[in-house]
Parts: C-alpha cells; structure tokens; sequence
C-alpha cells in the first residue's frame, strides 16, 4: 500500500488512538496469565494500531516496522519461547518447565517470570505474522 489514506482528521484521530491501542496491548499481554488475555491478544491489539498507522500514513513504516521488521518479529518470538524452553532443559527441568529457570526468587515468581517470557514471545510473534499478512494482502501487483 504506497499511499494512505490520510486526512488531517484520520492523522489526528490516529495519534491519540494508538498510543491507547498499544498501551493496552502491554496491559493484556502484563495481566494475561493472570486473567483473561495473554500474549495472542496483546499481539492481536498491537498489530491492529500498528496497521491502523499503515491504512493512515500509507508505505511510511510505524515505528521502524516494515516488510523485513515484521519478518523479524515473526522470528523472535518463537526464537524467545524455544530460548526459554531450552534454559529450562540446561538446568535439568522439562522443555518449558518454568520452575526450573535459574532466575532469583521463589519458585511461584520464577514460573511467573517464565509464563510472562512466553507471553511476550507470542506477542512479539503473532504482531509480526499479522503485519505480514496485511502487507501480502495489499502489496500492489503489477499485470501484464
């Protein structure tokens, strides 16, 4: 998508309806293993303000994310959750195995310390799939 669709009143109401979008993204993602939530709806959250500057602002990249960004974030994610699974099995635990990573404090606050790692690797993940997708969706294709 070359050019948005901006207007000054699709460019003001985007500056104050993104900064919101992604501040409840870090809230879902934070209380997500605690309540209803995690790591796919914060994704979810962020990827839709992140698109919302896309549709208004056109090819000028939020944030520093574009095609090859989004493919990154696409990658780090699983990379952090098979990290973390793996330090657990270097400490003679389980993959994945939360009690089991060498962090300081009891072992309630280390599995939350380890389910929050997770979260973030999948928010980070399912952001960058999701910006991905939308720019298969709406790359422009010449014909002929």
């Amino acid at each position: 998508m070359k050019t948005g669709f901006g207007s000054p009143v699709l460019e003001a109401t985007s500056r104050l309806l993104v900064p919101f979008m992604v501040l409840f993204a870090v809230y879902v993602v934070i209380h997500g293993h605690d309540s209803p939530g995690g790591g796919f709806q914060g994704g979810v959250i962020l990827a839709a303000a992140l698109i919302l500057l896309r549709l208004v602002r056109g090819t000028e990249t939020p944030f520093g994310i574009g095609r090859s960004g989004a493919l990154v974030l696409a990658s780090v994610g699983p990379a952090i959750n098979a990290g973390i699974g793996l330090l657990a099995m270097a400490n003679g635990g389980n993959f994945l195995d939360y009690g089991a990573l060498p962090l300081p404090g009891e072992s309630a606050q280390v599995r939350a310390m380890g389910t929050l790692g997770i979260e973030i690797g999948v928010t980070l993940g399912v952001t960058g799939v999701i910006i991905v997708i939308f720019d298969s969706l709406t790359q422009s294709r010449e014909i002929g």
